[in-house]
């Protein structure tokens, strides 16, 4: 398999966005935006929780579910002491993309409710831009989505989702003008679930490729690439210049039971693919040949929610401000370990600074 659009496996070299790219001999504007991503608008209340507790609320390890309004508040009324904070997959990446100095855009669906306030504050305080068009609250009908994540004592986090409005995501929620001027476009493979937000994530390809942009997905959870692995494996062969996936993730992808094979299979799409594997770090498939990065040393692992999220922000940063990918998947693995080491999945220290310390950036 080759993806269809010239160039894009020298581009997997490290000049993913460099002159000559895919797009053709037409001269493009200056880009405004590093990444301008797509994603649900979501704030997520997170909480401690036990194995039993995730087994008699009937949810899965690890794992995300999507949840109606009448589930999402009795698994919030079995919650104890939470936090709240704007997230939502895409949105957490952006904002990691900000806290390293990068111009990143949002775009996403939140109601006219204290939930969207809170949301469209937390995200703007970050440098993210955003600006919706709120969704007007109706009675007893959905308002700004929200995550309920449960941490159990071995850091890891389920979910339990209601997108509320998010769920109704469509083309007339983009803005067209930030998707034109990105560098990179990235996509969150959670908004497959939903038809309107697919039209629109397909409306957003188009605009990357018209203009000068490179478009990113990333997988998002198992349970996307089991109810649409042969749509992603299309997007992976026809549309896609980079691919984020976990080892689970690209393995169902590729339907293969070794992460070697799954390595081999990506490469052979010419797509540059990064590949992430918890302590065991992360692999960066390029047109040169897989790399293994180390994974950054953690002194004590408090919570893994956004871990994936800010990875793809260190990684993305990295590729649009001069990095070559191996260097970028280093700062992607210097921004997971900073989130995992906190509860929350926006960062709480310099990310820059931790960079700069480090030799990547002057």
């Amino acid at each position: 398999m080759q993806n269809e659009h010239a160039g894009a496996t020298d581009r997997a070299t490290g000049d993913l966005l460099g002159e000559g790219g895919p797009r053709g001999e037409e001269q493009q504007p200056e880009p405004r935006f590093d990444v301008v991503a797509v994603g649900n608008a979501l704030v997520d209340v997170l909480a401690s929780a036990t194995d039993g507790d995730l087994e008699r609320l009937g949810l899965v390890k690890g794992t995300m579910a999507l949840v109606d309004q009448e589930r999402s508040k009795v698994i919030s009324a079995a919650m104890g002491e939470s936090t709240e904070a704007s997230g939502g997959s895409a949105a957490n990446t952006v904002a990691g993309v900000a806290a390293l100095g990068g111009r990143a855009a949002f775009v996403g669906r939140i109601a006219d409710d204290p939930l969207g306030r809170s949301f469209t504050h937390g995200i703007r305080s970050i440098g993210v831009a955003f600006d919706p068009v709120p969704a007007a609250p109706a009675p007893g009908g959905p308002g700004t989505g929200h995550c309920l994540v449960l941490v159990t004592e071995d850091a890891e986090r389920t979910m339990a989702t209601h997108l509320g409005v998010s769920s109704e995501l469509g083309p007339s929620d983009l803005q067209r003008a930030q998707l034109r001027s990105a560098q990179v476009v990235y996509l969150e493979g959670y908004l497959w679930e939903q038809p309107t937000a697919m039209a629109a994530m397909r409306e957003a390809i188009e605009i990357a490729h018209a203009g000068a942009a490179s478009v990113a997905l990333t997988l998002s959870d198992p349970f996307c690439v089991q109810g649409h692995r042969d749509e992603f494996a299309a997007l992976v062969d026809d549309e896609l210049e980079l691919l984020f996936a976990n080892e689970d993730e690209i393995k169902l992808l590729f339907g293969v039971d070794e992460f070697d094979a799954a390595v081999d299979a990506v490469a052979e799409t010419g797509v540059l693919a990064v590949l992430t594997r918890g302590a065991l770090g992360s692999v960066v498939v390029a047109a040169s040949g897989p790399i293994a990065i180390p994974a950054e040393p953690v002194d004590r692992v408090v919570d893994t929610t956004g871990a994936g999220d800010l990875f793809a922000a260190g990684f993305l940063y990295g590729i649009t401000n001069g990095l070559a990918p191996e260097e970028s998947a280093r700062l992607g693995g210097i921004c997971a370990a900073e989130i995992i080491s906190h509860v929350g999945a926006r960062p709480e220290a310099d990310l820059r600074q931790r960079a700069v310390e480090v030799g990547l950036f002057g």
